[in-house]
């Protein structure tokens, strides 16, 4: 199990947040220069790991979120059976650990899927400085109904019929993600395995590689190991587009 690492007061962090790129994915943007200081004064910046190493450990004691700042983390949970059912893939900007935040333990294992890079909220500092500060309040709020909202896709999407349409729904989901960090929609690699997918949309790896590859035949898609390229994202659009009029 990762080991908390002491916060260390004289850590370069003003400049890290002032200037990092996607301080505006997990930082709110009202938020005042000085109140950005008081936020970076309980944070621990720039903390990594190797990949494969956990950043946190299902049913472990909660004591803090975390912020991918580079790399990526898988999240998953041990069933009662003793299996690994992968829960949710984290990339640059996006939050660790909030699902965790009305329990007194973490409610899934965390790892990183390559070499990361995280900085690390304290749960008790952070509940303390959005009591004070009600934009940041606000911010966590907000992510909070984000992680709600991903659960609900995440139920969507594996109550999807076909394996066309679940891989559909998530190389779209990426893609907006990657959006959001500025980089190109339409050409990123994948920051997980083909046996990752598989597990996170309930599918067979044998599956996963022959939509890739009927994906490919039908000019939807190119993909070489993880690097895909979205050649028709309208088309891919459309395969999501009926069995989501029959979710609703």
């Amino acid at each position: 199990m990762a080991q908390p690492i002491p916060i260390h007061k004289h850590s370069p962090l003003k400049a890290s947040c002032h200037q990092c790129s996607l301080s505006n994915l997990c930082l709110p943007l009202a938020i005042e220069e000085n109140e950005l200081d008081r936020l970076e004064d309980i944070v621990q910046q720039g903390r990594i790991f190797n990949r494969g190493e956990h950043i946190f450990d299902q049913s472990t004691p909660f004591r803090s979120c975390f912020a991918v700042k580079s790399g990526s983390v898988k999240t998953s949970i041990i069933t009662e059976s003793g299996e690994e059912q992968v829960t949710g893939f984290f990339m640059p900007g996006e939050l660790v650990g909030l699902d965790s935040m009305s329990s007194s333990t973490y409610a899934c294992t965390a790892k990183a899927l390559e070499r990361t890079s995280v900085c690390e909220f304290p749960v008790e500092k952070l509940e303390d400085l959005t009591g004070k500060l009600p934009e940041l309040q606000h911010h966590m709020y907000h992510l909070m109904s984000q992680e709600i909202q991903n659960g609900h896709q995440l139920a969507m999407l594996l109550s999807k019929n076909t394996a066309e349409e679940r891989i559909a729904a998530l190389l779209l989901s990426l893609s907006s993600r990657f959006q959001r960090r500025r980089l190109s929609p339409t050409n990123f690699s994948l920051p997980m395995a083909r046996n990752d997918i598989a597990n996170f949309l309930g599918l067979a790896v044998e599956t996963v590689s022959r939509v890739f590859t009927r994906f490919q035949n039908q000019g939807l898609i190119r993909a070489r190991g993880r690097e895909v390229e979205l050649l028709d994202v309208e088309a891919l659009q459309l395969v999501t587009r009926d069995s989501a009029r029959q979710g609703c």
